[in-house]
């Protein structure tokens, strides 16, 4: 389908959103007449009240001139200037596909690459371009993979859809907010009607008479029933412009075949659906890790440390590059099923470019730590900025051992409602004391309903594990708290203690269970872990 006729479609869509508003204030309007033609009485002066306030939300979405301008996205804009590289390869990309180069690049802080055009007089006439490039997304791909992903947005705007995104979003915006105010007058006069009902429920329970059951069933049908009516054109509306869309995504992977080559366009898409998921992951277990504790990666890691991760665990990224999803992420994704765009791609003919050897994408920028570190500056809250700057291997050492000392917390307090002490030292004397003190330390801590019925010996059995994985995490927070334990970073796994001697885990098991034993023994526990 052709840019006008798309053009065309779009435009008949939303227009079939006033048509369906001018038909529904008809049928209004036809209400009234009959009533006043018919009827008369109290019920005429209910029934145009009735539609009054029935038409205020159609006449509202109707008109709605400006679609709500969405937040500035944040990022760090860059100037021909500042990188010269990128911008030449960017303009290249976009002869190549036949279109106008965008007016402005901005580095954003995700695994993704997008263009948008502030198009005017509905999509009519074109306005400054944008390109939005994440620099994680940089950070995993080659110049050859990110030249598909760059000459699939510039296909975008070669087949003008970035001027057709005003008018497919005024529609559906109007759509919401339509049938958001059909939503939000239900559920008032819902909230309404169960008031009026506990109200009149109390009076009767005042006098000493039995409250009818609440029911409100029946409150706010008209309204549902009008953002019903909305609600099954949204669909409709929906999915005719997401048919187009999703052709479009085809269309602009073409582009990046054309210009990468058949194996870059398809490798790009893999390493995308790898990419997405390790920059999840890295941004939870390893960025942030230290929040936490106050702690961030030293300038410039809080997103470049995603290298480290991919080049740590290629054996599962390879795993994720494999298995594509089948299905779009939701019925109203723009984007066609991953599995099926990469298959496209790679049924085309052999065009001779696999196995370019190409650099890394990020050595398209003058400075990618300077890049990276700016990024920073203009995405993390002012919050985060303000926490201690330290090396990855000082981050996770630090974090774990605030984290393991704070889960230590409801430790301490059985053991000092015992009457133990809040040191490992002090509870192995209470153990020696009076062997009973673990079970009863044990009974503050969280148990299943089974462990909760449990007596005698079934009892302590249950309380057995709950107690040395207690004494096991005092024995980490008396390590640490002395420097005698380290908790050591790894990009391949979670990290680890690593502790003072070799073997000295293997007595550490043996140590942990004496102390727990019908009979037990805190001697082993002593020798190993409390200082002379």
């Amino acid at each position: 389908m052709g840019a006008s006729l798309r053009a065309l479609r779009a435009l008949v869509l939303l227009a079939g959103f006033y048509l369906l508003g001018v038909v529904l204030l008809a049928l209004l309007g036809l209400a009234d007449w009959a009533t006043f033609t018919w009827l008369h009485g109290p019920i005429t002066a209910k029934v145009v009240i009735g539609s009054v306030v029935l038409a205020i939300p159609i006449v509202r979405g109707m008109f709605m001139l400006r679609t709500p301008k969405p937040e500035p996205a944040a990022g760090v804009r860059v100037t021909e200037a500042q990188e010269p590289l990128l911008w030449q390869t960017v303009r290249d990309i976009a002869d190549q596909v036949g279109t106008r180069a965008p007016d402005e690049i901005l580095l954003i802080d995700e695994v993704n690459a997008a263009v948008s055009e502030d198009a005017r007089l509905l999509g009519l006439r074109s306005g400054t371009r944008r390109l939005h490039l994440g620099l994680p997304l940089m950070t995993g791909l080659d110049e050859m993979q990110l030249r598909a992903v760059l000459a699939h947005e510039m296909g975008h705007y070669a087949n003008l859809d970035t001027r057709l995104t005003p008018v497919i979003a005024r529609g559906r915006a109007q759509l919401i907010r339509t049938i958001g105010h059909f939503r939000d007058r239900a559920d008032n006069t819902e909230a309404k009607e169960r008031a009026r009902q506990e109200k009149r429920a109390e009076k009767r329970i005042a006098k000493g008479k039995k409250a009818k059951e609440i029911d409100t069933d029946g409150a706010g049908f008209t309204y549902r029933a009008m953002a019903g009516i909305y609600n099954l054109y949204a669909r409709f509306y929906m999915r005719a412009t997401l048919s187009s869309a999703r052709r479009q995504e085809l269309a602009a992977d073409l582009a990046s075949v054309r210009v990468a080559g058949r194996d870059s366009a398809a490798s790009a898409l893999r390493e995308l659906n790898a990419l997405d998921s390790a920059h999840e992951f890295y941004m939870s277990s390893y960025a942030t890790l230290g929040v936490g504790a106050g702690l961030l990666p030293r300038p410039g890691q809080v997103f470049g440390g995603l290298r480290r991760l991919l080049d740590a665990r290629a054996a599962e990224l390879e795993e994720m590059r494999r298995e594509l999803s089948t299905e779009p992420a939701s019925p109203y994704d723009s984007h066609p099923a991953l599995a099926e765009r990469v298959a496209r791609i790679e049924a085309l003919p052999d065009d001779g470019r696999g196995g370019q050897a190409a650099r890394p994408a990020l050595e398209l920028l003058s400075s990618p730590q300077e890049a990276l570190a700016a990024l920073e500056q203009a995405v993390l809250t002012p919050e985060a900025l303000a926490l201690t700057r330290v090396d990855w291997e000082d981050l996770v050492h630090q974090s774990m051992t605030t984290y393991v000392g704070q889960g230590a917390e409801d430790i301490r307090e059985a053991l000092t409602a015992e009457g133990a002490g809040p040191s490992l030292a002090a509870l192995l004397d209470a153990i020696d004391a009076d062997p009973a003190v673990r079970w009863r330390i044990a009974d503050h801590f969280p148990k299943s309903e089974e462990a909760q019925a449990a007596t005698g010996r079934t009892a302590r059995e249950f309380a057995r594990p709950s107690v040395r994985r207690a004494l096991g995490q005092l024995v980490t927070v008396e390590l640490t708290a002395r420097g005698a334990a380290r908790w050591e970073l790894s990009w391949s796994d979670s990290p680890t203690l690593s502790y003072p001697v070799p073997g000295f885990e293997d007595e550490l098991g043996p140590a942990l269970d004496a102390a727990v034993a019908d009979l037990p023994d805190t001697e082993l526990l002593r020798k190993l872990v409390i200082a002379p």
